[in-house]
């Protein structure tokens, strides 16, 4: 996860704190939430580019086979 956006990483910690004392609530600052909504969408508008590019791109693969020797 090394190239995992710094908000995004900040929000996983925040939840393995969470999860490692039991506890029932997270809380997020007004600028924590901004930020990592920021990230999200970011990372969502990537996602999407990149299927509507990958789903342009025709990818034709050719496949031949013959029969060999057989006899």
């Amino acid at each position: 996860m090394s190239d995992t956006p710094l908000q995004v990483k900040l929000f996983n910690d925040k939840i393995r704190v969470m999860n490692q004392s039991n506890s029932k609530i997270l809380t997020l600052s007004q600028q924590e939430a901004r930020n990592l909504h920021s990230e999200i969408y970011d990372l969502l508008s990537t996602i999407a580019s990149l299927t509507k590019s990958n789903t342009n791109s025709s990818n034709i693969m050719q496949i031949n086979m013959d029969g060999g020797g057989f006899k």
